[in-house]
């Protein structure tokens, strides 16, 4: 097989609510964290043992406005993307790596706003815009309340 495939399907539960940020341009970038988990019984002990695993997620544009009206804390969802790794330096000058999923589609699995299983919302992003560089052309980000953000390690 030729070529290489990034990609990378998820369904777990949010962290914590999403935070919407917004590039220079006014475009919507919304990070989370999503928790899965894994079970399974220990062959010697034949106790249950349970792992959890965290992901940090970004999404852009108009999947970030889906992101933002409909999940929070707690919501189970699907989201399908790919790897991104990056290099940063922490606030003591040491050299860092962050590896994000970057989200090309997302689907809301529990209830809520009157939306269930899979006629839940569905988001998809325009990779081609992602992949020139147009929302990543400025890593500084606004908050909500118009604050420049400059030091966002993603």
């Amino acid at each position: 097989m030729s070529g290489n495939v990034n990609k990378v399907i998820l369904i777990g539960n949010l962290g914590r609510d999403p935070e919407i940020r917004y590039t220079q341009n006014g475009d919507p970038v919304a990070n989370f964290s999503i928790a899965t988990n894994e079970k399974w019984k220990d062959k010697n002990t034949k106790e249950l043992q349970e792992k959890t695993e965290w992901h940090f997620i970004v999404a852009f544009g108009k999947t970030a406005e889906t992101i933002r009206e409909y999940l929070k804390k707690g919501s189970k969802c699907y989201i399908e993307g790919k790897l991104e790794t990056s290099k940063y330096t922490d606030k003591e000058g040491i050299e860092r790596y962050s590896t994000k999923v970057i989200v090309k589609q997302i689907q809301l699995l529990d209830s809520g706003k009157g939306h269930q299983g899979t006629n839940a919302p569905v988001a998809s992003e325009n990779y081609a815009q992602v992949k020139s560089g147009e929302y990543r052309a400025s890593i500084a980000a606004q908050s909500k309340n118009g604050e420049l953000i400059d030091d966002i390690p993603f």
